[in-house]
C-alpha cells in the first residue's frame, strides 16, 4: 500500500499530476529544456508581479525584464507576517504552509501551493530511488529533533508512522541513549539512515569505540543519507566505514524542498527540475562555473508565495562540469553545527536550539536574528535582534524550554543586538561553542 502518496493526496497534493510535470521535464533535450527554463522564469516572474503585491513593491523603479536587474530576496526580507507576502490567488486556508529551521538565525514562516509541494516531494521520491528507496515502502531510521510537548509529539509520531520512519532524538547523544539507538537497529529492518550529520556521526564514533558496523546487524540497510549541516571527508569515511553502506549528501531547505542530491558516482547533482539556482558575486551577478558565491535560487512553480532569486545565505560553487539542464554542485559552504556538551556528560546537536528558540517566535517576527554561544560548560549567552526587548516572562520560557530539551540548571544571558556578527561566508552561525 501506498501509504505515504495517499496521506499526501489526502491532504490535497496533487502528486499524479506532479509525477507526470516531473517526467516530461527528464525527457527534454537540451534545447528543449532551455526553453522550458526560459518560459518557467519568465512565467512566475510575471505571475507574482500580477498577484504579489508583496513582490511588485520590491520591483518598483526596476526593468524586470533583465533577469540580473531582479531584486535578491534575503531572509529578512521575508520576516513580516505571512499575510503580507502571499499572492491574491491564495489563502492561508488554500496552502501550504511551514516554518523554516532557523538553523541560519533567521527563522520565517513560509507557504506553498500544492502543486508547488507535490513536485517537491515527488522529486524526493525520484532521488531517493536513485538507491532504491521506495517512500512508500521502506523504513528510514530518523535522526531529527522532536517537539516534547505532548501534542506536537504525537502529531511528528503520527506524521512519522505515515512516513513508515522511527525517529531518534537528536536532543541526548549520550552512549547510553546510542545504546538504546543500537537495540532498536538490532530488531527493526531498516532500509536506510536519514537525518542531521552531527548527530549520526556521533552514532558513527559509537559504533567505532564498540567495533560494530551497522550493517551485520541490521542486514537491510541500504544507504545513508545526512542533511542539514556540513559533511567533511572525514566523517564521511567513517560513516562508510562503520555503517557498511553508502553515505549521500543530500542539500536543502524547507522552504524550498531538495537543492541537490549525491548520485552513485558521488556527482552532486543540482535539482533542476523545479528549481533554478545560481551562484553570485556580490554586486548579484552570476560568477563563472568554478567561482565561489552567494547560493540563490528561484522556485519555478511557487505560485503562493515568491522565492525568486532568493538568498539562502550559504556559499557554494557549481562545478566547470556543470550544462543548465544538469547543474553539479561543487562546494557548500556552512551548515556546520557543534554538539552542546553539557555538565552532566550528555551531548546534544546544536540545532536542538532551533526548538528552544520557537518558544519566542511569533508570528509578528518580533525576533529577527539569534545567535547562541557557550561560554562555559553551564553557561550560554543568547544574542538577538529584535522590534522589542524580550520580556521577563519570554525569557523564562526559553530557560524553560532549555531545561527540557538539554538539562535544568544552565545559566542564560540574553544580550539584545542592533546587529549580528556573521561568519565570513555571510551566514550566521545559530550555535558557536568556545569550549
Amino acid at each position: 500500500m501506498k501509504l505515504f502518496e495517499w496521506s499526501l493526496r489526502l491532504k490535497g497534493f496533487p502528486i499524479n499530476e506532479a509525477k507526470k510535470t516531473l517526467n516530461v521535464i527528464e525527457n527534454l533535450t537540451t534545447e528543449q529544456y532551455s526553453n522550458y527554463l526560459s518560459k518557467q522564469l519568465l512565467a512566475i516572474v510575471d505571475f507574482h508581479l500580477e498577484h504579489t503585491p508583496f513582490y511588485k513593491s520590491l520591483c518598483e523603479c526596476i526593468d524586470t525584464s533583465n533577469w540580473n536587474d531582479l531584486p535578491v530576496l534575503n531572509k529578512s526580507n521575508l520576516q513580516q507576517p505571512l499575510e503580507h507576502r502571499l499572492s491574491d490567488k491564495y489563502t492561508p486556508k488554500t496552502i501550504y504552509t511551514n516554518k523554516t529551521s532557523g538553523s541560519s538565525g533567521t527563522p520565517f514562516v513560509f507557504a506553498k501551493d500544492n502543486f508547488a509541494h507535490a513536485i517537491t516531494w515527488v522529486t524526493f521520491m525520484q532521488r531517493y530511488g536513485w538507491f532504491n528507496i521506495d517512500l512508500n515502502t521502506s523504513k528510514q531510521a530518523r535522526f531529527y529533533g522532536i517537539p516534547l510537548d505532548t501534542k506536537g509529539y504525537y502529531k511528528e509520531r503520527f506524521k512519522d508512522w505515515l512516513g513508515n520512519r522511527y525517529r531518534f532524538s537528536v536532543f541526548d547523544l549520550s552512549d547510553d541513549a546510542l545504546e538504546k539507538v543500537l537495540r532498536k537497529f538490532k530488531r527493526t529492518q531498516f532500509s536506510y539512515i536519514n537525518g542531521y550529520t552531527s548527530a549520526i556521526v556521533q552514532f558513527a564514533k559509537f559504533l567505532e569505540r564498540k567495533n560494530i558496523t551497522l550493517k551485520t546487524i541490521c542486514p537491510t540497510l541500504n544507504v545513508c543519507i545526512v542533511t542539514s549541516e556540513m559533511l567533511f571527508d572525514d566523517d564521511k569515511k567513517l560513516l562508510e566505514q562503520q555503517f557498511g553502506i553508502p553515505v549521500v549528501n543530500e542539500y536543502g531547505a524547507a522552504e524550498l524542498g531538495l537543492i541537490a542530491f549525491q548520485d552513485k558516482h558521488n556527482n552532486w547533482l543540482v535539482n533542476s527540475n523545479h528549481l533554478y539556482v545560481e551562484i553570485l558575486d556580490d554586486n548579484n551577478q552570476p560568477v563563472p562555473y568554478g567561482q565561489t558565491g552567494k547560493i540563490v535560487i528561484t522556485d519555478l512553480y511557487n505560485r503562493a508565495h515568491p522565492f525568486i532569486r532568493y538568498e539562502l545565505g550559504d556559499l557554494g560553487s557549481l562545478s566547470t562540469k556543470s550544462t543548465l539542464q544538469h547543474p553539479v554542485l561543487e562546494k557548500l559552504i556552512g551548515r556546520t553545527s557543534d554538539l552542546v556538551q553539557l555538565p552532566s556528560g550528555k551531548k546534544a546537536a546544536g540545532l536542538t536550539f532551533y526548538y528552544v528558540t520557537k518558544t519566542v517566535m511569533s508570528k509578528e517576527a518580533n525576533v529577527k536574528e539569534f545567535i547562541i554561544e557557550q561560554l562555559e560548560l553551564d553557561t550560554f549567552r543568547v544574542s538577538y535582534v529584535a522590534t522589542e526587548t524580550l520580556t521577563e516572562a519570554q525569557k523564562e520560557a526559553v530557560q524553560q524550554a532549555v531545561d527540557i530539551y538539554l538539562e535544568p540548571n544552565l545559566k542564560l544571558y540574553f544580550e539584545q543586538e542592533t546587529v549580528l556578527n556573521r561568519q565570513k561566508s555571510g551566514k550566521l552561525k545559530q550555535f558557536t561553542s568556545y569550549l
